[in-house]
């Protein structure tokens, strides 16, 4: 018999390993007025909201893997408002109601603390800020739209940031110039989502771990398949973000990249001596996006986002781990901390993450069905905003007539991806420009004018750049 290899973890899930025994998986058949398809962020908050609202509804989280196992995870840990999406907050819905989402997502961040505090999990939430940055000369001024937005609607939630501080903040003079949010949080991810789950299950949430559901029907009530059991439910809700992919409903509505970590052995003292601020999350302005902070043993998380690309919703395995990406990762790390490059990388991951057309998420019921309800495309950005995913799915399952279930993200109009296999195709096509005019703009070299043409179509980012 092949021996089947263990799953890579993040640094974070080997920091929480043995928090908890594992959830059964399911074998048998179960009815449940409530099945949540996936245990992150987004399926926990589901399921949490839902018990506070009706406490003897029967809530069951199905997750193929263990909490925690899939983005919610192995992501940067930042807890960012979308402040940064104001301009397409306020493109899609109008000023008023994009006021009220940037306001909704930084008040996200307060619950998270708040929730944290109420039932002593020990997150490691700090709230230290954003700092959005420009790591080359064509990244200077990428906020400039964002921040005169802000400065109309939303005072001076963006701080315009002197260069000189900028790299005095972040350690590093390769930090040229910026913006800081100071109501952005960093927090041990993991932990967040395993105390969540803890919280779930005290409140009498039924989960299985390491239940995948193979498919379930369009009916009602739906029912569920897992490779050893059958759940019957009156509603379902779909959080499986990147996996989500592969339903035919949802299949153009996202797409499935790779988002790279790395984190290196601690190095507190090095760290304070080059005046990185402890609790502060940064990133640059690059399409493929740098993100880094400090972990609380004094090590830096840094990662990458953007490398490999699924065809169809197929997730394999190099998405959990390639040496390859690791040292392009690396790469970077080396190139804006010079004064690190004596600290070794102990750690290296990967994992996907669903990308929608404007990295703002998509939610409402799948095709016609009222009682299957989905919350998906977080883009990288949804420790914060999950927050507001699972007070909404909460209110769609339930059949509430409340201000979550009529938010603006529902139903709304999105861009579709196109079919594959032009997507796949036309995706590596801009990925490859994308690195070319970065690689580019890194040496302030002029890049190849086709590679910053093609690098246009490419999906936008965390920020409206």
């Amino acid at each position: 018999m092949q021996k089947v290899q263990p799953k890579h973890r993040s640094f974070w899930l080997q920091e929480v390993a043995g928090d908890a025994p594992d959830a059964p998986s399911l074998r048998g058949s179960i009815k449940t007025d409530v099945a949540i398809i996936g245990g992150g962020y987004v399926g926990l908050w589901t399921a949490i909201r839902i018990k506070e609202l009706v406490q003897d509804c029967n809530v069951t989280v199905l997750e193929q893997d263990v909490c925690g196992g899939g983005a919610s995870g192995r992501n940067g840990g930042f807890v960012l408002s979308w402040i940064p999406k104001l301009f397409s907050l306020a493109k899609l819905f109008g000023m008023a109601d994009a006021i009220q989402i940037v306001r909704d997502s930084e008040d996200a961040i307060g619950e998270i603390s708040e929730f944290c505090r109420d039932h002593q999990i020990d997150a490691d939430f700090r709230r230290g800020g954003w700092l959005w940055t420009a790591t080359s000369a064509a990244q200077t001024g990428a906020w400039e739209s964002v921040l005169r937005l802000s400065e109309q609607h939303c005072g001076n939630a963006i701080q315009r940031v002197d260069s000189n501080e900028v790299a005095l903040r972040a350690g590093s003079p390769i930090h040229r110039a910026g913006v800081f949010i100071a109501n952005a949080a960093i927090v041990q991810p993991a932990a967040l989502v395993r105390g969540l789950r803890r919280v779930a299950l005290q409140m009498g949430v039924s989960i299985f771990e390491n239940t995948p559901v193979v498919r379930f029907s369009r009916t009602v009530p739906a029912t569920l398949r897992t490779p050893e059991g059958s759940v019957t439910a009156e509603k379902v809700v779909i959080a499986t973000n990147a996996w989500a992919a592969n339903l035919r409903e949802l299949s153009r509505s996202i797409t499935v990249i790779s988002s790279d970590m790395i984190v290196s052995a601690p190095a507190a003292q090095e760290l304070q001596r080059i005046g990185w601020q402890p609790d502060l999350s940064i990133t640059d302005s690059q399409t493929m996006v740098d993100y880094y902070r400090i972990t609380r043993d004094g090590r830096v998380a840094f990662g990458k986002g953007g490398w490999t690309i699924a065809y169809a919703g197929n997730i394999g395995t190099n998405f959990d781990r390639q040496s390859q990406r690791a040292l392009e990762v690396t790469s970077d790390f080396r190139r804006y901390y010079p004064q690190l490059d004596h600290v070794p990388i102990t750690h290296d991951w990967s994992g996907p993450i669903d990308r929608t057309p404007d990295s703002l998420p998509v939610l409402g019921f799948l095709g016609k069905n009222r009682n299957i309800c989905y919350g998906i495309g977080w883009s990288g950005n949804g420790v914060g905003p999950s927050v507001i995913g699972g007070r909404v799915l909460a209110s769609l399952a339930l059949n509430r007539k409340d201000r979550w279930s009529q938010y603006p993200l529902v139903s709304r109009s999105a861009t579709r991806f196109p079919p594959e296999p032009i997507r796949f195709l036309g995706a590596h096509v801009v990925r490859t420009a994308v690195a070319r005019k970065e690689r580019a703009e890194m040496q302030d070299r002029k890049p190849p004018r086709l590679a910053v043409l093609l690098s246009r179509l490419a999906p936008k980012g965390l920020e409206d750049k």
